[in-house]
Protein backbone atom coordinates (compact mmCIF):
# COMPACT_ATOMS: atom_id res chain seq x y z
CA UNK A 1 0.00 0.00 0.00
CA UNK A 2 1.47 3.40 -0.97
CA UNK A 3 1.14 5.82 2.05
CA UNK A 4 1.78 9.70 1.71
CA UNK A 5 5.12 9.18 3.86
CA UNK A 6 6.84 6.67 1.63
CA UNK A 7 6.27 8.74 -1.41
CA UNK A 8 7.97 11.63 0.56
CA UNK A 9 10.55 9.19 1.02
CA UNK A 10 10.97 8.42 -2.70
CA UNK A 11 10.69 12.26 -3.58
CA UNK A 12 13.43 12.98 -1.22
CA UNK A 13 15.43 10.43 -2.67
CA UNK A 14 14.81 11.58 -6.28
CA UNK A 15 15.79 15.08 -4.95
CA UNK A 16 18.44 13.58 -4.05
CA UNK A 17 19.91 11.93 -6.91
CA UNK A 18 19.11 14.95 -9.18
CA UNK A 19 21.07 17.14 -7.21
CA UNK A 20 24.06 14.56 -7.52
CA UNK A 21 23.25 14.50 -11.01
CA UNK A 22 23.48 18.37 -11.64
CA UNK A 23 26.61 18.52 -9.74
CA UNK A 24 27.34 15.86 -12.19
CA UNK A 25 26.35 17.73 -15.34
CA UNK A 26 28.46 21.16 -14.23
CA UNK A 27 31.67 18.66 -13.93
CA UNK A 28 30.78 18.16 -17.51
CA UNK A 29 30.00 20.99 -18.37
CA UNK A 30 32.99 23.21 -17.08
CA UNK A 31 35.32 20.79 -18.01
CA UNK A 32 34.38 21.47 -21.65
CA UNK A 33 35.28 25.01 -21.09
CA UNK A 34 38.40 24.68 -19.15
CA UNK A 35 39.86 21.94 -22.17
CA UNK A 36 39.20 25.06 -24.41
CA UNK A 37 40.66 28.07 -22.52
CA UNK A 38 43.49 25.69 -21.95
CA UNK A 39 44.26 23.53 -24.88
CA UNK A 40 41.72 23.94 -27.94
CA UNK A 41 42.03 27.94 -27.83
CA UNK A 42 44.50 29.02 -25.81
CA UNK A 43 43.94 32.67 -26.42
CA UNK A 44 40.43 32.34 -25.48
CA UNK A 45 38.90 35.05 -23.04
CA UNK A 46 35.81 32.92 -22.08
CA UNK A 47 32.82 35.40 -21.91
CA UNK A 48 34.57 38.32 -21.44
CA UNK A 49 34.24 41.10 -20.68
CA UNK A 50 31.76 39.62 -18.46
CA UNK A 51 33.99 37.22 -16.34
CA UNK A 52 37.16 38.53 -15.47
CA UNK A 53 38.89 35.37 -15.77
CA UNK A 54 38.81 31.66 -17.31
CA UNK A 55 40.55 30.08 -14.53
CA UNK A 56 37.46 31.17 -12.02
CA UNK A 57 35.47 28.29 -13.39
CA UNK A 58 37.79 25.46 -11.75
CA UNK A 59 35.82 27.32 -8.48
CA UNK A 60 32.60 26.23 -9.99
CA UNK A 61 34.06 23.21 -10.51
CA UNK A 62 35.01 22.92 -6.66
CA UNK A 63 31.70 24.12 -5.71
CA UNK A 64 29.77 20.86 -7.43
CA UNK A 65 32.47 18.57 -5.78
CA UNK A 66 31.61 20.23 -2.57
CA UNK A 67 28.11 20.12 -3.00
CA UNK A 68 28.16 15.84 -3.90
CA UNK A 69 28.21 14.58 -0.02
CA UNK A 70 25.94 16.62 1.33
CA UNK A 71 23.47 15.88 -1.82
CA UNK A 72 23.93 12.19 -1.27
CA UNK A 73 23.34 12.61 2.41
CA UNK A 74 19.94 13.57 1.72
CA UNK A 75 19.67 10.59 0.24
CA UNK A 76 21.17 8.00 2.39
CA UNK A 77 19.16 8.71 5.68
CA UNK A 78 16.15 7.12 3.37
CA UNK A 79 14.90 3.76 3.38
CA UNK A 80 13.31 3.48 -0.30
CA UNK A 81 13.98 -0.52 -0.11
CA UNK A 82 15.08 -2.44 -2.80
CA UNK A 83 13.61 -3.32 -6.37
CA UNK A 84 15.80 -6.43 -7.23
CA UNK A 85 19.34 -4.85 -6.77
CA UNK A 86 21.20 -2.15 -5.24
CA UNK A 87 20.76 0.75 -7.41
CA UNK A 88 24.53 1.02 -7.95
CA UNK A 89 23.62 -1.67 -9.87
CA UNK A 90 21.55 -0.07 -12.53
CA UNK A 91 24.25 2.58 -12.62
CA UNK A 92 26.62 0.40 -13.56
CA UNK A 93 24.84 -1.11 -16.05
CA UNK A 94 23.47 2.42 -17.41
CA UNK A 95 27.69 3.47 -17.68
CA UNK A 96 28.36 0.19 -18.91
CA UNK A 97 25.81 0.20 -22.14
CA UNK A 98 26.65 4.25 -22.37
CA UNK A 99 30.35 3.40 -22.75
CA UNK A 100 29.76 0.64 -25.19
CA UNK A 101 27.86 2.97 -26.73
CA UNK A 102 30.26 6.01 -27.34
CA UNK A 103 33.01 3.13 -28.22
CA UNK A 104 30.95 1.01 -30.97
CA UNK A 105 28.89 4.22 -32.54
CA UNK A 106 30.98 7.47 -32.53
CA UNK A 107 33.86 8.37 -33.08
CA UNK A 108 34.52 9.98 -30.01
CA UNK A 109 37.39 8.61 -27.49
CA UNK A 110 35.36 8.52 -24.20
CA UNK A 111 37.56 9.95 -22.40
CA UNK A 112 37.77 13.18 -24.74
CA UNK A 113 33.26 13.09 -24.57
CA UNK A 114 33.15 16.15 -22.04
CA UNK A 115 35.84 17.93 -24.02
CA UNK A 116 33.99 18.18 -27.36
CA UNK A 117 31.91 20.89 -28.49
CA UNK A 118 29.39 18.92 -29.88
CA UNK A 119 25.55 19.70 -31.34
CA UNK A 120 24.65 16.26 -32.06
CA UNK A 121 21.83 14.77 -30.06
CA UNK A 122 22.52 11.42 -29.86
CA UNK A 123 26.37 12.17 -28.34
CA UNK A 124 24.25 14.78 -25.86
CA UNK A 125 22.12 11.90 -25.34
CA UNK A 126 25.14 9.53 -24.47
CA UNK A 127 26.70 12.20 -22.07
CA UNK A 128 23.53 12.15 -20.07
CA UNK A 129 23.23 9.01 -19.49
CA UNK A 130 26.72 8.78 -18.54
CA UNK A 131 26.05 10.96 -16.03
CA UNK A 132 22.94 9.59 -14.58
CA UNK A 133 24.25 6.00 -14.46
CA UNK A 134 27.25 7.56 -12.52
CA UNK A 135 24.38 9.46 -9.94
CA UNK A 136 23.01 5.97 -9.34
CA UNK A 137 26.40 4.53 -8.62
CA UNK A 138 27.77 7.09 -6.36
CA UNK A 139 25.00 7.38 -4.56
CA UNK A 140 24.76 3.95 -3.52
CA UNK A 141 28.56 3.85 -3.09
CA UNK A 142 28.95 3.06 0.21
CA UNK A 143 27.51 -0.70 -0.15
CA UNK A 144 29.28 -1.64 -3.12
CA UNK A 145 32.19 -2.94 -0.96
CA UNK A 146 33.45 -2.83 2.16
CA UNK A 147 36.83 -1.24 1.96
CA UNK A 148 35.16 1.34 -0.52
CA UNK A 149 32.95 2.29 2.65
CA UNK A 150 36.06 2.26 5.09
CA UNK A 151 37.76 4.40 2.60
CA UNK A 152 34.53 7.48 2.69
CA UNK A 153 34.73 6.89 6.29
CA UNK A 154 38.54 8.17 6.69
CA UNK A 155 37.42 10.78 3.96
CA UNK A 156 34.38 11.89 6.11
CA UNK A 157 36.94 11.78 9.32
CA UNK A 158 38.94 14.51 7.48
CA UNK A 159 36.24 16.44 6.50
CA UNK A 160 35.06 16.63 9.96
CA UNK A 161 38.07 17.79 11.04
CA UNK A 162 37.88 20.84 8.39
CA UNK A 163 33.95 20.80 8.54
CA UNK A 164 34.10 24.78 8.90
CA UNK A 165 36.75 25.82 5.93
CA UNK A 166 34.36 23.20 3.67
CA UNK A 167 31.38 25.39 5.00
CA UNK A 168 33.05 28.69 4.38
CA UNK A 169 33.96 27.24 0.82
CA UNK A 170 30.70 25.98 0.08
CA UNK A 171 29.30 30.01 -0.02
CA UNK A 172 32.35 31.06 -1.57
CA UNK A 173 32.56 28.79 -4.63
CA UNK A 174 28.85 28.46 -4.75
CA UNK A 175 29.01 32.34 -5.42
CA UNK A 176 31.59 32.59 -7.97
CA UNK A 177 29.55 29.37 -9.92
CA UNK A 178 26.34 32.02 -9.82
CA UNK A 179 28.94 34.41 -11.26
CA UNK A 180 30.25 32.48 -13.87
CA UNK A 181 26.85 31.75 -14.70
CA UNK A 182 25.87 35.54 -14.66
CA UNK A 183 28.69 36.11 -17.35
CA UNK A 184 27.88 33.39 -19.39
CA UNK A 185 24.25 34.54 -19.83
CA UNK A 186 25.31 38.32 -20.74
CA UNK A 187 28.09 37.24 -22.98
CA UNK A 188 25.68 35.08 -24.67
CA UNK A 189 22.91 37.45 -24.81
CA UNK A 190 25.31 40.77 -26.36
CA UNK A 191 28.22 38.79 -27.74
CA UNK A 192 27.50 35.25 -28.97
CA UNK A 193 23.17 34.59 -29.25
CA UNK A 194 23.75 31.48 -31.71
CA UNK A 195 25.41 29.78 -28.55
CA UNK A 196 22.37 30.77 -26.63
CA UNK A 197 20.93 26.55 -27.01
CA UNK A 198 24.25 24.87 -25.98
CA UNK A 199 25.20 27.60 -23.36
CA UNK A 200 21.66 27.27 -21.90
CA UNK A 201 22.54 23.87 -20.21
CA UNK A 202 25.85 24.95 -18.76
CA UNK A 203 24.11 28.07 -17.25
CA UNK A 204 21.35 25.98 -15.80
CA UNK A 205 23.80 23.81 -14.10
CA UNK A 206 25.68 26.22 -12.68
CA UNK A 207 23.21 28.47 -11.14
CA UNK A 208 21.37 24.99 -9.85
CA UNK A 209 24.35 24.43 -8.17
CA UNK A 210 25.55 27.79 -6.55
CA UNK A 211 21.39 28.00 -5.16
CA UNK A 212 22.33 24.57 -4.15
CA UNK A 213 25.45 25.67 -2.09
CA UNK A 214 23.69 28.56 -0.32
CA UNK A 215 20.99 26.06 0.25
CA UNK A 216 23.23 23.78 2.22
CA UNK A 217 25.27 26.60 3.58
CA UNK A 218 22.30 27.49 5.43
CA UNK A 219 21.31 24.21 7.04
CA UNK A 220 24.97 23.83 7.95
CA UNK A 221 25.23 20.94 6.13
CA UNK A 222 29.27 20.44 6.31
CA UNK A 223 29.04 21.74 9.80
CA UNK A 224 26.65 19.46 11.05
CA UNK A 225 28.62 16.11 9.80
CA UNK A 226 29.55 13.91 12.25
CA UNK A 227 32.82 11.32 11.87
CA UNK A 228 31.67 7.24 12.10
CA UNK A 229 31.00 5.99 15.11
CA UNK A 230 34.02 3.03 15.93
CA UNK A 231 31.26 0.66 16.02
CA UNK A 232 30.54 1.72 12.56
CA UNK A 233 34.28 1.90 11.53
CA UNK A 234 34.78 -1.44 12.69
CA UNK A 235 32.45 -2.73 10.18
CA UNK A 236 33.38 -1.22 7.62
CA UNK A 237 36.76 -2.68 7.77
Amino acid sequence: MVTAASVWVIVKKTFSLTLIFNALVTLGCVAGIIYGFYVSYPNWEPYSPYLLNGNLFWLAIAAALINIFPSAAIGRALHTGRFLFHHYVYGAFVLAGSSAYVFFFTPIPIQNLFLIDSNSIPINAVRVCLLAGLALFLDDLPDCNKRVEAGLNWMKTKAFQVRKGLHVMQILTGSLAIYCAASMILSTVFVDAQRALPNSFCIGSLLITGITSFVLAKRGAWLKIAPPTPKAAKLSV
